[in-house]
């Protein structure tokens, strides 16, 4: 099934249908989440809109650290999520979005970049 994201609801205010006056478009089409785990680093390349290209990060194994009190950054291993404030099953099943809470090598850090869009999994000691 194709993921659209369409502006328009089918539904009024009041309850009442909107009658679609065309169908699904092309450049309407989404993608489905990618759900970024902890297993071997695994990549996947999209063709976006005009032809470019998006790096998504399927499985990842390693983060970018950046500790603040050295200013430095370090390739650390990734033990597992601590906590996701995207969805609190996301805990369970190991899966990095922005903003998650992950244990490392280092210690324990938040994620900063986004891992289905970016292509890489960026974090910042706490």
């Amino acid at each position: 099934m194709v993921i659209v994201h369409k502006g328009q609801t089918n539904r009024k205010a009041t309850g009442g249908r909107y009658i679609a006056h065309r169908g699904k478009r092309k450049f309407e089409i989404g993608h489905a989440p990618t759900h970024t785990s902890i297993a071997k680093q695994k990549l996947k390349k999209i063709r976006t809109k005009g032809g470019s290209e998006k790096v998504r990060v399927l499985t990842a194994e390693i983060a970018n650290v950046f500790d603040p009190k050295t200013k430095k950054f370090t390739k650390a291993k990734i033990k597992t999520v601590k906590d996701n404030p995207a969805d609190m099953h996301f805990v369970r099943r190991n899966i990095i979005t922005k903003g998650a809470i992950i244990e490392t090598e280092l210690g324990n850090a938040r994620v900063t970049s986004r891992p289905g869009q970016d292509g890489t999994v960026n974090a910042i000691l706490i």
